[in-house]
């Protein structure tokens, strides 16, 4: 699982103990990753901002800042980890096993970051940048820039306060697939105006997201 991990990533690590590291939870022993994350943060905020800047040379900094924002946030992250099944290589105590934490958000978003640290500690921040860049240049490629860069949940709450609606619910229908590798379905159901959408997705908040947006079309059509 480990080389797969490495070839999802395209790099390869020179020194395993720092893999090992990267990929361990502090529930699971002093030598974990929460410093690794610190650096990874620092060097995946950096990139995201350079890509950005590359590739909306006409946007002001207000905008750049809320379109990182959105692209480095947990929940991006963590969709990101899920993709690399990250989850199946975590290291951790036998309480956070137990508690399923190797599908915690949180705790993929820590361990995606601390393995940018990693390769940053390893082989400098060019050879991170490149890994960062081959997981998130896709991202950047999808943004339009006239959005609001603001997530679909948010939209849709705000669409809805605009007419004095009130907000929606999300409910989940299905879980399915095995714990490390699962597909959610959640319906969004708004009262007024009637309606309900499904989404699905790796996580829960990427179904809410799902949801959300085709709801978004639907009162927008």
């Amino acid at each position: 699982m480990i080389q797969r991990l490495q070839q999802a990533l395209s790099y390869t690590f020179s020194r395993p103990e720092l893999l090992r590291q990267a990929l361990t939870h502090r529930s699971s022993g002093a030598s974990n990753n929460e410093r690794l994350e610190f650096l990874g943060d620092s060097v995946l905020n950096c990139t995201v901002a350079r890509a950005l800047y590359d590739a909306f040379p006409d946007l002001p900094e207000g905008s750049l800042s809320r379109l990182r924002a959105n692209l480095v946030r947990q929940e991006t992250l963590a969709d990101i980890a899920i993709a690399l099944k990250l989850g199946d290589n975590l290291r951790m105590g036998e309480g956070e096993l137990k508690s399923g934490g190797f599908r915690r958000p949180s705790i993929l978003a820590d361990a995606l970051e601390s393995l940018f640290g990693a390769i940053f500690l390893e082989a400098g921040f060019d050879a991170a940048q490149r890994v960062v860049r081959g997981l998130f240049d896709p991202l950047v490629a999808q943004i339009d820039p006239r959005a609001s860069g603001k997530d679909a949940k948010t939209q849709l709450q705000e669409l809805l306060q605009s007419h004095r609606l009130p907000l929606p619910t999300y409910q989940l229908v299905s879980t399915e697939g095995e714990a490390h590798d699962q597909s959610f379905t959640i319906e969004c159901v708004l009262e007024k105006p009637a309606m309900v959408t499904r989404g699905t997705g790796k996580s829960r908040r990427a179904a809410e997201q799902d949801a959300a947006r085709l709801a978004c079309v639907q009162l927008q059509a």
